[in-house]
């Protein structure tokens, strides 16, 4: 059809070019993700403690890159930020930090509306309890909370893989990047492009699906 040749791509060029690539693109998920969950709590709590000198900068820092499109961020990182320390940092470095400082501000916002959709007598009854505002948080808000928000946070996740393709802008080799590599030296750029998006249809789906059984259970649980 077309003139399409979908076989061209057999084990040897998916060992030799794609793998590799998969290999780095499950792990930019896996850290920006545990990075992003980390630090978007920190914010996510800086935004809700009340005080206005914690309030007011990571207000800032989530907004601001929450309005900044994400292949611009790594850009800037990219050629930015060499030339302030004085030397190259390297692709996959750039990228890895670049995503875990972006995520973090959409981690940020799940993890306020999932604490803020822990009653507000549990809070009080912890408090009457004698306990302080992180205890309060790590014993009682932050495991319920997470509980509510492991299939939106597992959605966000799949989110991430997919924009991990953006890593092209600077050269890091990604899933992407090995099937594109694979169509260009094989001379069957269309077949390559074609059969990356039937890669990353069949994984995104897949955890899709995977969420939504997941989210089903949780909300029984309930």
């Amino acid at each position: 059809m077309l003139g399409l040749d979908l076989t061209f791509l057999n084990w040897e060029i998916l060992s030799k070019f794609v793998i590799n690539g998969f290999i780095f693109s499950v792990q930019l998920t896996v850290i920006a993700t545990l990075g992003g969950i980390v630090l978007g709590t920190l914010l996510a709590l800086m935004r809700l403690s009340g005080q206005k000198l914690l309030v007011l900068p990571a207000t800032i820092y989530v907004n601001g890159m929450r309005s900044v499109p994400l292949v611009m961020v790594i850009l800037w990182f990219f050629l930015l930020v060499p030339t302030i320390i004085g030397r190259p940092i390297g692709a996959e470095l750039s990228a890895t930090i670049t995503f875990v400082a972006f995520e973090a501000a959409y981690f940020s916002e799940i993890m306020r509306a999932g604490i803020q959709s822990i009653s507000s007598g549990q809070v009080n009854a912890g408090r009457a309890l004698g306990m302080t505002y992180g205890q309060n948080m790590r014993l009682i808000i932050l495991p319920q909370a997470f509980r509510n928000m492991v299939p939106v946070l597992l959605t966000q996740t799949i989110i991430l893989f997919q924009d991990t393709s953006l890593v092209y802008a600077i050269g890091a080799y990604d899933l992407l990047k090995g099937f594109t590599t694979a169509g260009k030296i094989y001379g069957r750029p269309e077949e390559a492009y074609l059969l990356a998006a039937v890669v990353y249809f069949v994984i995104c789906f897949g955890l899709s699906y995977m969420v939504k059984r997941l989210n089903s259970r949780i909300a029984i649980i309930r």
